[in-house]
């Protein structure tokens, strides 16, 4: 098949790319390298600079790659910048989002795989989260979020044009070639390698008195190649509407500093911070769904093994990517 990515030079994006390609798939990439990094698309796939804000450039890059599918991961996500700075995640988020829509039902394309977020959610009513939880959107990241998911599900329902969407939860872990390298960087896991790399004096804990077994949040972490894997299975024919990507098992913040500790071999220091506003004690997803409609089975349930593939990279990347 031949798949058009957007965002395909971000982390997910671009481990996507090199599964779709493994997968034997043929893959255009689309990206404006604001977020991204030239040198992680797979040299197998063709690169096209993106500049989504002049007119008519999401639609001639998609006319001319000639798609099967598109995979949408073009988003802005981080929380705090979005409350800051709203105008950037709705013309990201939405607005290209509905021009790639657009694209797709102009080229014929048949296929629109989307790459949501848990963030829809908001603050859960029940754990494990399953996909009929009312969405949330009480910041700017989750509207927007809100917003593109109904945007290209109307669009489909009166052009034929199928569209599935995923909603995972923390992607995190790495695959031999490509990892988890962010500008500015909110995740866990690669926040606390930093400190057993030596580039940081010590990671941070963000509450010790949430109603969870060591006071700490639970969040439920999956593996990228489990994500990317759940990607391809979308590219099914008549696959449609929305499912969460998750283990189910959710793991602390504690629980996730001592996955490293073992992988470094050596103890990482941390220090309690209060509380941080808006932090759900639990976020655990049932994936129960896509299990049973698209067959997917995560390769790396645990913790350890999603660890164990982040620090694989990390120490061979030590700065991340060079540019």
């Amino acid at each position: 098949m031949n798949v058009f990515v957007t965002g395909g030079a971000g982390y997910i994006g671009s481990i996507c790319t090199e599964e779709l390609l493994n997968a034997g798939h043929t893959v255009t990439v689309y990206d404006n390298l604001t977020e991204g990094h030239r040198s992680a698309v797979d040299a197998r796939a063709k690169f096209v600079l993106g500049k989504p804000e002049q007119e008519g450039d999401i639609l001639n890059a998609v006319k001319s790659a000639r798609p099967d599918a598109i995979m949408h991961f073009a988003a802005s996500a981080l929380v705090g910048e979005s409350m800051t700075n709203p105008k950037k995640y709705f013309h990201n988020n939405v607005v290209n989002a509905l021009k790639f829509a657009d694209a797709a039902v102009e080229c014929g394309v048949k296929k629109f795989v989307f790459s949501s977020t848990c963030a829809t959610y908001g603050p859960p009513d029940r754990v494990p989260m399953t996909e009929d939880l009312p969405a949330a959107p009480h910041q700017s990241l989750r509207r927007s979020e809100v917003d593109v998911r109904e945007g290209p599900d109307l669009v489909s329902a009166a052009y034929k044009l199928e569209f599935i969407a995923f909603r995972y939860f923390n992607a995190a872990g790495a695959s031999e070639k490509f990892g988890e390298h962010h500008r500015l960087e909110t995740h866990i896991i690669p926040n606390v390698l930093q400190v057993a790399l030596g580039q940081k004096p010590q990671c941070e804990i963000f509450g010790m008195d949430y109603p969870t077994p060591d006071g700490t949040c639970i969040r439920d972490y999956i593996h990228i190649k489990d994500l990317a894997q759940a990607h391809m299975l979308g590219l099914q024919p008549g696959k449609t509407g929305f499912y969460n990507l998750g283990n189910g098992d959710g793991y602390s913040v504690r629980q996730v500093i001592q996955a490293c500790e073992k992988n470094h071999g050596q103890k990482i220091p941390a220090v309690e911070q209060p509380r941080r506003p808006g932090d759900p004690p639990r976020l655990v997803a049932s994936a129960e769904k896509a299990v049973r409609e698209l067959g997917w089975k995560p390769k790396f349930p645990k913790l350890e093994d999603i660890v164990a593939t982040a620090w694989a990279w990390h120490k061979k990347h030590p700065n991340g990517y060079p540019d």
